[in-house]
């Protein structure tokens, strides 16, 4: 028996919601990369994109565990020399959670084309609604 290669025009995609509301922030990231990448699927190919769609909806009402709030941060570098920009996570979260959430996502999943691909198909929404009802998503229980 020879070992199963996904094809990229066979691939099946679904589409799927997570609500992160009240729970960690890195172990619903977690969850959104797995379904971005396929790797819950029997048919996981490594080399091919074989992802699903997935929306996270109350991204602000994730949580950070910890001190985290206070003592993590988000850098960016403006290209400039000693142009070192920083933001707490607390600001962030207040300001803009779906950028949070985000980065965390993009944070697990590979730095390549494939990455970039399944990055295009993460939805974040900060409240309860969304516009993907004609998808008919299904609810992701972690």
């Amino acid at each position: 028996m020879s070992t199963f290669m996904a094809k990229k025009g066979e691939v099946e995609r679904k589409w799927y919601v997570l609500d992160a509301a009240g729970k960690p922030l890195g172990r619903v990231a977690v969850q959104a990369a797995k379904l971005l990448r396929g790797k819950h699927k029997p048919t996981f190919t490594p080399h091919v994109d074989c992802g699903d769609h997935v929306i996270i909806i109350n991204c602000e009402k994730a949580v950070l565990t910890g001190n985290k709030l206070t003592q993590k941060h988000y850098y960016r570098h403006t290209g400039y020399i000693g142009h070192l920009k920083a933001t707490r996570y607390d600001t962030l979260m207040s300001e803009n959670p779906t950028k949070a959430m985000e980065l965390a996502v993009k944070g697990m999943i590979p730095s390549n084309t494939i990455g970039r691909a399944a990055l295009t198909r993460l939805r974040l929404y900060k409240g309860n609604e969304h516009i993907h009802q004609a998808q008919k998503p299904e609810a992701w229980e972690m």
